[in-house]
């Protein structure tokens, strides 16, 4: 059995690099994505030095010319793509929909929903050659609240991201491509280190919204992805879940 091929999105960092740590930790080559090219080699080195192998390709996933030509030349080098990690993605800034500017409307709807699909449409052929192939989409809480001030687009274009899960699921079924999401609560990663650094009081007091009554790490997110895409999963396709600490129903 040849061994098992995995992109992700957004890698270099955060989430996306422990997805591509723990993927590899659990055998699979893995392919990075990200827009800093620097950090990516950063990121392979300290993969290989784990015995992890790893590349790294970069490019913008909201531009589909560039997301087409570097998907199909991965699934090529490697004949198939088992996994496919779309966790590229940001709030992009804060706007009223009243002052919004259509440009600013169009980054963030492309930021989240265009790239999740960009790659997607060009991994499906390659995630047909291989056995049971698997994609995993990141969602958010804003999808179900509609984000916070200022992020209601970011609360739009991630409900749009839950929805193309449930339709991708349903049109790749018949393949044995399974499709869900998942959706972090607030994860303590360098998405937060603004907030952190400016006003440490604000971002101490979100883990008061949060049953658990703390902040999530990357790892948590990342053993739930090892899991959806596992023969263990093998069932379940089209469900979005929660990694929050059961913060998605407040307190």
């Amino acid at each position: 059995m040849s061994k098992k091929i995995a992109f992700i999105s957004g890698a270099t960092g955060g989430i996306g690099f422990q997805v591509a740590k723990r993927l590899g930790t659990d055998g699979y080559t893995v392919v990075l994505n990200g827009i800093e090219d620097d950090k990516g080699a950063e990121r392979v080195a300290e993969l290989k030095e784990l015995g992890i192998e790893a590349e790294y390709y970069g490019f913008d996933v909201t531009d589909d010319k560039a997301v087409t030509e570097n998907i199909t030349a991965i699934g090529e080098k490697y004949g198939k793509l088992d996994v496919v990690v779309n966790n590229a993605g940001g709030l992009g800034g804060r706007s009223p929909m009243e002052e919004m500017t259509t440009d600013f409307y169009r980054f963030v709807m492309a930021l989240n929903l265009d790239s999740a699909f960009f790659v997607s449409r060009a991994a499906i052929p390659f995630l047909k050659k291989a056995e049971g192939g698997s994609i995993i989409n990141f969602t958010s809480n804003a999808g179900w609240n509609a984000g916070g001030p200022g992020a209601g687009i970011y609360g739009v274009s991630k409900g749009a991201v839950h929805t193309l899960t449930r339709a991708l699921a349903k049109e790749l079924a018949p393949a044995g491509i399974r499709v869900n999401a998942v959706s972090p609560g607030t994860i303590d990663t360098p998405f937060h280190a603004q907030i952190k650094a400016t006003k440490p009081e604000v971002f101490a007091s979100w883990k008061d919204s949060i049953m658990l009554g703390r902040l999530g790490q990357p790892e948590e997110v990342a053993s739930v992805i090892s899991f959806l895409v596992s023969e263990d999963a093998s069932f379940i396709t089209a469900e979005t879940v929660q990694i929050g600490g059961g913060q998605a129903l407040g307190i």
